[in-house]
């Protein structure tokens, strides 16, 4: 979390009641890298009681990314990850002393792995021990997960149309950026253009 998320989370949390759970959720987003199971908890609980929408907020995720400055990629793998220790460990997941809590990039590969169906209950109760003294990190957790259930599979490959609209979209935005640098000779910002309006027309057939 950069250093600008940061000063405008805590513009947001001085503007909210102390006690609050809508300022007890920014507080945690505040501190989030040192204690993830706080936010992880809190988080599903605003999903799970659709308070996002009282907030004023579209969607879940609308409210992530605008709200708390997570990427809604981040805050997926907070969810998942804080469900994963709820059901396998949930006297860790009510835990006050969160220094006892294995590393948010470690419970993650695990409840990865699980929504994939490549971690079971027999798999956890093999790692688990190295896992929580912290003794397995995450990439010994990948190499055991690898070895007892293979490889991960690839994921799919995008749609023709996603990744065209994707090129598309990272071709307006480098035409857009040639616009605004004057340095940039006119000829190569009209041609910048005209390949963003090649890749918008293509992505649009």
């Amino acid at each position: 979390m950069g250093t600008g998320a940061v000063t405008r989370l805590d513009a947001r949390i001085g503007e909210l009641p102390e006690g609050s759970l809508r300022r007890k959720v920014l507080e945690s987003a505040r501190r989030f890298k040192a204690s993830w199971v706080d936010l992880g908890r809190m988080l599903a609980q605003v999903r799970r009681e659709g308070t996002w929408q009282e907030w004023g907020w579209s969607s879940f995720e609308e409210y992530c990314t605008k709200e708390l400055f997570l990427r809604r990629a981040t805050a997926e793998k907070l969810a998942m990850s804080y469900g994963f220790l709820e059901r396998h460990e949930p006297e860790l997941a009510k835990a006050k002393d969160l220094r006892s809590v294995p590393p948010f990039e470690v419970i993650e590969v695990l409840s990865r792995a699980e929504a994939a169906g490549r971690m079971d209950r027999s798999a956890w109760g093999e790692m688990r021990g190295e896992v929580l003294d912290g003794e397995a990190g995450k990439a010994e957790v990948s190499r055991k997960i690898a070895e007892r259930f293979g490889p991960a599979p690839k994921p799919p490959q995008p749609a023709v149309e996603e990744r065209l609209a994707r090129i598309a979209g990272l071709s307006r935005r480098l035409a857009e950026a040639c616009e605004e640098e004057r340095d940039v000779p006119a000829a190569l910002r009209r041609t910048a253009r005209d390949l963003a309006d090649a890749l918008d027309r293509l992505a649009g057939e």
